[in-house]
């Protein structure tokens, strides 16, 4: 493979050229967000992509969690931490090999030019790609992949006809969704995307820090009673976010904002919200869970029901 950079500037609009094929550039996007939570597992992110010997690679790890927590920014952290560019890819379930590869485009000339993805610019340039809600993909974009994440580390491109291969300081990661939504990914792929990071819901403290940091302008008893309820509702294994948390702040002081003549009290203000971003069910938090339960089959048998199946010393017995 022979590559050379063009000498536009950095940016929107650079292209490099291929085995004598001019592909053009993804932009890189801004490295501006900050990681805020346990730092054990932005450690481990880094040591996944470490190489300490000439003959040893980079890992490509998954990192898995309920939506909303912070896997994407912890992603864009690895990449802040390491002085890269980062470039983001969005999996979903119409996804074609050539949308992660490289895309033909007709020009105004009438001529086909070739636009690479986030993933292949961050394959030519070094830079750090996630793919971000990867068991969102099917597998027949999967397998495109295959072998861009073992010790190959190039890609092959069937529209433009050339073999990419990886500069040595390309990294790369997947975020993973725990929800119903998604392709389950084939093992040969899942055997090439390890280790498994897996991140929860942050510590009080780090999500009154997150908070504050989206929304510095929120009144702290707001924030306070936000936080109050993103904790209780983690107790009770609830999926409701810190991404939640912002947007019911958003809202909640938008109204406060919205009729200085006759405003809205704060507690009326924050619990319109919880109503309008996350439904009236979240007014009861352990009613929600406790019907989640039910929905899920995690119910005790009824009173007397277990004595007729089981003896009273059965360690299968409910209650034991």
């Amino acid at each position: 493979m022979r590559e050379k950079p063009d000498t536009k500037p950095s940016g929107a609009g650079r292209s490099v050229v291929v085995d004598g094929v001019t592909v053009r550039l993804a932009q890189s996007l801004d490295l501006a967000q900050e990681w805020i939570g346990d730092r054990e597992i932005l450690k481990q992110l880094l040591a996944c992509w470490l190489v300490i010997h000439q003959k040893d690679l980079p890992l490509s790890p998954r990192i898995t969690g309920p939506p909303g927590i912070g896997k994407t920014t912890l992603a864009m952290a690895g990449a802040r931490e390491r002085k890269q560019d980062l470039y983001i890819f969005q999996c979903t379930a119409d996804t074609r090999p050539e949308d992660l590869l490289i895309t033909p485009v007709l020009a105004e000339s009438g001529t086909i030019a070739y636009h690479a993805s986030p993933l292949v610019t961050a394959v030519l340039t070094g830079g750090v790609c996630v793919l971000d809600e990867g068991n969102r993909m099917n597998e027949r974009s999967w397998a495109s992949l295959a072998s861009l994440l073992d010790h190959r580390r190039c890609v092959e491109s069937i529209v433009a006809g050339i073999l990419i291969k990886a500069q040595p300081e390309f990294r790369s990661c997947v975020t993973m969704n725990e929800d119903a939504s998604t392709y389950e990914v084939p093992d040969y792929i899942m055997s090439r995307l390890q280790p498994t990071l897996n991140l929860g819901f942050p510590r009080r403290d780090d999500e009154l820090a997150i908070l504050r940091y989206h929304i510095p302008f929120s009144p702290a008893e707001m924030l306070a009673t936000t936080v109050n309820f993103l904790q209780e509702a983690h107790k009770l294994n609830l999926d409701f976010s810190v991404r939640d948390g912002i947007h019911l702040l958003q809202y909640s002081l938008k109204r406060l904002a919205q009729d200085p003549g006759h405003p809205l009290s704060k507690d009326e203000a924050w619990r319109e919200a919880l109503i309008k971003v996350l439904g009236e069910e979240a007014q009861d938090l352990e009613g929600l869970s406790r019907r989640r339960k039910r929905a899920l089959g995690d119910q005790p048998l009824p009173q007397g029901l277990a004595d007729f199946f089981f003896e009273g010393d059965d360690p299968l017995r409910p209650g034991k």
